[in-house]
């Protein structure tokens, strides 16, 4: 678990230490540096369990720079199998989970990484007998998101 909360704090740190200027969630403000105190994140109830956004905004480097935080309960998926053109990055924070990586299933469990390519087959399930935590990490490099 220590190894997992330290990949965690590595990647946001990296992430968000690479953006400028200020933040306002939901605009078109460049998202600057910042830490997010886990007490301070508002659950949003799923049928499959809950999620935590935590910024949603450009960057300097990028159009959009997402992490949000899922809790799903046992034996459920959060939507079905999908691919888009955003890459992601999965990090489990606890529980087991099966992921759907292009034509083939793999099961990780807490400190695992899981990295979705753009454009490919991807889905996440919860086979633990826990709810699994995991945070997700997507970014939109520029011109990838359509302009307004």
């Amino acid at each position: 678990m220590r190894h997992a909360a330290s990949g965690i704090a590595l990647v946001v740190g990296l992430v968000s230490g690479a953006a400028g200027a200020t933040w306002a969630q939901g605009s078109a403000t460049v998202m600057g540096s910042r830490a997010v105190d886990w007490t301070t994140l508002t659950a949003r109830t799923t049928k499959v369990g809950e999620v935590r956004q935590v910024f949603q905004a450009p960057t300097a480097t990028l159009d959009e720079l997402e992490l949000h935080i899922t809790t799903l309960k046992p034996g459920q998926t959060p939507h079905e199998p999908h691919r888009h053109p955003d890459e992601e990055v999965l990090i489990v924070q606890q529980g087991t989970v099966e992921t759907l990586l292009g034509d083939h299933t793999q099961r990780v469990g807490p400190g695992s990484v899981i990295f979705q390519a753009a454009n490919q087959l991807h889905g996440i399930r919860n086979v633990g007998e826990v709810p699994a935590v995991y945070h997700v990490i997507k970014w939109n490099s520029p011109g990838m998101k359509a302009k307004p």
